[in-house]
């Protein structure tokens, strides 16, 4: 019978926590400004680490910016958490947030256009 809480995922919001404070207070990049971290995948043998993020405005000097510091993030994780290997970092925008914005102006349009109407 599978966990249901497995240390993959415990892993990965423990790195969550981390790269948000790193993002914050760490990184000089001016590339990485308002960045939010949204959630992180970690494969099950720990090699490998999905990071989902999301900018003010999504851009690919963000996306260099981040994959540019991934070195020093991973360093500083290394340091932070306690575990034999820490996994490659790979950065991907989060686009959920602006679909949820998108859907929201057109449900908003859809109502306003729906009054004029009656």
């Amino acid at each position: 019978m599978a966990k249901d809480f497995s240390r993959s995922h415990r892993v990965a919001e423990q790195m969550q926590r981390e790269i948000a404070d790193l993002l914050m207070f760490e990184i000089k990049d001016p590339r990485v400004g308002m960045v939010t971290v949204t959630a992180v995948e970690v494969t099950g043998d720990m090699a490998h680490a999905k990071i989902f993020y999301s900018a003010a405005k999504q851009s690919d000097s963000t996306q260099q910016g981040l994959e540019k510091s991934a070195g020093f993030l991973r360093t500083q994780l290394a340091k932070r958490m306690l575990l034999r290997t820490v996994p490659q970092l790979h950065f991907v925008y989060d686009a959920s947030i602006d679909n949820g914005m998108m859907m929201s102006k057109l449900i908003d349009e859809a109502i306003a256009s729906d009054k004029t109407k009656t």
